[in-house]
Formats: structure tokens, sequence, C-alpha cells
């Protein structure tokens, strides 16, 4: 049983590749909760099994065997790998967590400072303009949620494309994508593989927000165009939002520019097949992880003597 608590810690490096493809073949919508929800079942799954190891590892020692009640050391038929195991999961586990922490303090600051900022300036309705000399604009979220604007963004761009980058914000706030950052970022500190998960995540909400500011201006070229025109200005200057409060200048611009620009095609066949081994891999993931950890408990009641081995 301890050897199925390695395919939660294998499986992810699967999923750079399967969120690429999902996305690519996905309506960006579908294919932002597809993959959000795929990264939190992996990540789940992942630190479930790391805890399994190190608890697993703990409990061979007599010390730590005794505070767990228990009649006898926990053994199991990989004996000679579950220490070493454990010992790299509890290092693995502690990075995670002081990463997890470091990355929560600076989210959480950031969102406190640009809150603070927001609700000192007079808005018109959901907008709230920024007196700065750095180019920007993000969907704030909170009650109520805001579209902040820098005045060097607004003298970047026309009137027309003011209020496309408008739209566009409002798509983030509407959709509530920063919750679907809020979780890749969390999962990004679960496994290594899932970083680049949540640059992929990163990118559906941005793909969505641009599908759906379109449809309600109903001119995919304007938006483009705001798109391309607020990056350029953007790229000069430091953001200091928060990483889960989404931006129109976010992500691989010229991909989102190239796919508002391009003729709608209808969904290859290959979406289906795609989005198949990207489920089948995340329950297969989860599958082994539970069993694992089912073990596990089996184990440790035998070692308890409330069952016979």
């Amino acid at each position: 049983m301890t050897a199925l608590l390695l395919v939660p810690l294998i499986v992810p490096f699967l999923a750079p590749t399967l969120t690429r493809r999902t996305l690519d073949r996905l309506a960006p919508a579908t294919a932002l909760w597809v993959l959000t929800a795929s990264t939190l079942a992996l990540a789940g799954a992942c630190v479930a099994a790391l805890g399994a190891l190190v608890l697993t590892g703990l409990l061979e020692l007599p010390a730590f065997a005794v505070l767990g009640e228990l009649v006898r050391p926990l053994r199991t038929p990989s004996d000679y790998f579950v220490l070493p195991a454990a010992m790299a999961a509890t290092g693995v586990l502690t990075l995670s967590v002081w990463r997890l922490a470091r990355s929560a303090f600076w989210q959480i600051r950031a969102f406190k400072a640009a809150r603070t900022q927001a609700d000192r300036r007079p808005a018109a309705g959901d907008l709230c303009v920024i007196e700065s000399p750095d180019p920007d604009a993000y969907a704030l979220p909170g009650r109520p949620h805001r579209i902040v604007v820098t005045t060097a963004m607004l003298r970047s761009l026309g009137p027309a494309e003011r209020e496309a980058l408008f739209a566009h914000e409002r798509a983030h706030n509407r959709a509530g994508h920063h919750y679907f950052l809020a979780a890749a970022e969390l999962a990004a500190h679960c496994h290594p593989a899932l970083r680049t998960t949540r640059a992929t995540i990163r990118f559906a909400a941005e793909r969505a927000a641009d599908e759906a500011a379109a449809e309600v201006t109903g001119d995919r070229r304007l938006i483009a165009t705001a798109i391309a025109r607020a990056a350029l200005a953007g790229n000069a200057s430091p953001a200091t939002r928060p990483d889960f409060a989404p931006a129109a200048t976010t992500g691989p611009v010229p991909q989102r520019v190239a796919a508002l620009l391009a003729p709608s095609r209808t969904r290859p066949r290959t979406a289906r097949l795609t989005t198949f081994l990207l489920v089948a891999c995340t329950v297969l993931s989860v599958a082994a992880g539970a069993v694992g950890v089912v073990g596990f408990h089996h184990e440790v009641e035998v070692a308890q003597g409330e069952e016979a081995p």
C-alpha cells in the first residue's frame, strides 16, 4: 500500500502538458473550471500522500508509536524504503508550508494595501481611478468589486479602448476569477509541476475574460487592440497588486490577441480525448492516494491491536 502513495507524487508531472492541450481544445470558460478542479484534486492527493508517508515513518519509531497508542511500532513490507521516504516527505511538506505561508502573507498585505488605496478614492460605479505614473488596470475582488485603473493607463488608451478594457475587467469580477487564481496559487505550493499549471490557469482566466468582453462589446478586434496597447504600456511598470487580482495585461498577450483575431472554429474531436486523459490522471492520483491512506490506517489499527493482521 505504501507504494501507492508514490502515484500522487508522480502523476502531477503529466499535468502541465495535459492542461495546456486541454486549454487549446476547450472553450476558455469551460477549460478554466476543468483545469482548476483537476489541479486542486492533484494537489490534495499529493499533500495527503506526503502526510501519510510522514506519519508512516514516524510511527515506525518506538517513541512516536507510544504517543500514537500503538502496541508495537508500525511495520510495513517496505520498511527500508519508508524511513528515507518519510524524511524526504517531511522536508517537502515543511518547505511547501513555508513557501505557502510566505506567499499568503505577501498576497494578503498586497490585497489590503490595494483595497485601502481603492476605498480612499471616489468611485464612479465600480470604477476607481488611481493617480499614478505607472500604467496598470486590474479587477480587485472584495465588497464591492472594483476595477482599479491608473491615470497613466487611461492616458495610454483611446475612449473605445478604455471601455473595452473595463469590459474585460468586469468579466473577471463577474465570473469570480480571483477564486480560480487563488486556488491555482495554493496548488502551486503543493507540487513543483503544478507551478506550470498555475500559469495555464491564469492564461485560461484571461482568455475567458477576453471572450466575455468580446461578446459584450461585439468587437473582437477592439478587445485585441485594447489588450495589446494596455500590455505595451504596462510592461514598463512593476505590478504591486496581489497575484489573485486578474489584470488584462498578464499572461502571454500575443497568444491572446491571436486567439481574438482568429476566425471562430469548431472544437476538434481531440478535445474530448485530452479532457478525458486529464480527468483520468486526476482520478488515478486521487484513487491511489485514497487507497494508500486507507491502507496506512489499516496498518495503524493492526499495530494498535484493534484488528487482526
